[in-house]
C-alpha cells in the first residue's frame, strides 16, 4: 500500500491569512488572543482569538461573496490558498481531487438567524431566500470545491473538537478506497456571538475562563510517489489515526493512553523517536491535566517538544485539532518532520471521545 503524505498546507489563523503569520506565532510562543469589541460582538467573552480584519470581500471577492457566512469565507480561503501554493496540475483533472472539510454546526450565526426571521416575520416564509444555504452544514466544503473547480468527492465531517482529527482519518479512508488521486482535507470554525452563548452555556465555570477563537488548516494528502513526481517534499507520513470511547470524565485519560500507545505501535514509533507532541488541552481543566498526563505515561521516558495552541489561539472548537496538526508542520520546519522523527497530536472531546495521530518524517516506517 502507498505511503500516504501532507505535501502542502495553509492557514487561516488570529495570527493572520497565510502560513507565515502562522509559523512565526506558533514558533514564537506568540499569543494572538486579544480584546474582543463587544458592541460588534455582544455576548460573554471579553476576549478572543479572531482573524484580524478578515472579511469575505477582501479574501474571497466581492463577487458572489454578498451573502456567504464567515466560516464559508474562511474554509475558501484556506483552500485557495493551497491550491495558490501548488502548481496548476493539480486541479488539471478536477474529478480526481477530493474535499473532506470538518465543521461544528456550520455557521451557528446563520442557522440561528434565519430561524429568527422565520419565527419574527410577518410570515414563515418570509425570509431571505439566498441566505438559506448558509444554514446547512455543508455549505463551506460545498462553497469551496465550487469556487475552486473542485470536482471529486466533498465530504462534510463533524466530531467536536476532534473534528480535525476525524476528518484526516476519513481522508485516508477514501484515498486508499481509490475514490480520488488527491485529498485536500482540514477543518474550519468561526466565532460568532451564538456560538459564544453557546460554547458559554455547555462549559463548565473553569471551562469559561477559556477565550474561543476561530481559523482554518487544510492540507493536501498524496501518495508519496506523486508527491515527488510534482516536486513536492513530503511534510510527514500518515503513520496513524486511532479513537476510542469513554463512559465517566475520569476514564477519559486512560482511554487516551491506550489510544496512543495502541496508535505508536501500530505504526512502528518508539516513544523516543516523537519530536513534537500537540494536544488539545481544554483551559487548565480536568480534561487537559487528563490528557497531558495520558500522554506523558505513554511516551515514558521520552522528552518531546511540546506546542500548546489552545493559550495561543483560544479555543477553536472544530477547527482545533486541524490546527495542532499545522503547529506541528509549522515547528517541523520548511523541510518537515526528518528521518526517523514523528509527531503526535491528541485529543479528549468532551462527549466521550480521544482520538490522537502519529506523524512520522522520511524514512519512518508506515
Amino acid at each position: 500500500m502507498s505511503e500516504l503524505v501532507l505535501s502542502a498546507w495553509s492557514a487561516v489563523s488570529p495570527y493572520g491569512v497565510g502560513t507565515e503569520a502562522f509559523t512565526e506565532g506558533i514558533t514564537t510562543a506568540r499569543s494572538a488572543v486579544g480584546e474582543l469589541d463587544t458592541e460588534a460582538y455582544p455576548g460573554p467573552f471579553d476576549r478572543c482569538g479572531l482573524v484580524p480584519d478578515f472579511t469575505a470581500a477582501e479574501y474571497v471577492g466581492k463577487k458572489g461573496t454578498r451573502t456567504m457566512d464567515r466560516v464559508t469565507a474562511i474554509a475558501v480561503t484556506a483552500v485557495g490558498r493551497l491550491l495558490a501554493s501548488c502548481d496548476d496540475a493539480l486541479t488539471e483533472a478536477p474529478e480526481q481531487v477530493a474535499l473532506v472539510l470538518g465543521t461544528g454546526s456550520g455557521s451557528v450565526q446563520s442557522i440561528m438567524d434565519f430561524t429568527k426571521d422565520s419565527l419574527q416575520g410577518e410570515r414563515p416564509y418570509h425570509v431571505d431566500p439566498s441566505r438559506f444555504p448558509n444554514t446547512v452544514m455543508n455549505r463551506a466544503a460545498g462553497s469551496s470545491a465550487i469556487w475552486h473547480g473542485i470536482k471529486g468527492p466533498n465530504t462534510t465531517v463533524a466530531g467536536g473538537s476532534l473534528t480535525g482529527l476525524l476528518a484526516l482519518s476519513y481522508a485516508v479512508r477514501l484515498h486508499r478506497g481509490g475514490h480520488c488521486a488527491r485529498v485536500l482535507c482540514g477543518a474550519a470554525e468561526e466565532y460568532s456571538t451564538q456560538r459564544a452563548w453557546l460554547e458559554w452555556h455547555g462549559r463548565t465555570p473553569e471551562e469559561r475562563d477559556t477565550p474561543l477563537g476561530e481559523g482554518s488548516a487544510v492540507f493536501l494528502l498524496e501518495s508519496a510517489e506523486d508527491a515527488q513526481a510534482a516536486g513536492r517534499g513530503a511534510l510527514a507520513k500518515i503513520l496513524t489515526t486511532r479513537f476510542r470511547a469513554y463512559g465517566e470524565p475520569a476514564e477519559a485519560g486512560e482511554a487516551l493512553a491506550a489510544c496512543v500507545r495502541g496508535a505508536l505501535e501500530t505504526s512502528g514509533v518508539a516513544p523516543e523517536n516523537v519530536r513534537l507532541v500537540a494536544p488539545l488541552g481544554v483551559g487548565g481543566t480536568l480534561a487537559e491535566k487528563l490528557e497531558e498526563t495520558a500522554v506523558t505515561d505513554a511516551l515514558g521516558a521520552a522528552r518531546p517538544e511540546w506546542i500548546r495552541c489552545r493559550p495561543l489561539l483560544g479555543d477553536t472548537s472544530a477547527a482545533a485539532t486541524s490546527l495542532q496538526l499545522a503547529a506541528v508542520l509549522a515547528a517541523a520546519g520548511g523541510s518537515g518532520l526528518g528521518p526517523g522523527e514523528a509527531a503526535l497530536v491528541t485529543g479528549i472531546e468532551r462527549d466521550g471521545t480521544v482520538g490522537c495521530a502519529v506523524l512520522g518524517g522520511a524514512g519512518s516506517r508506515a
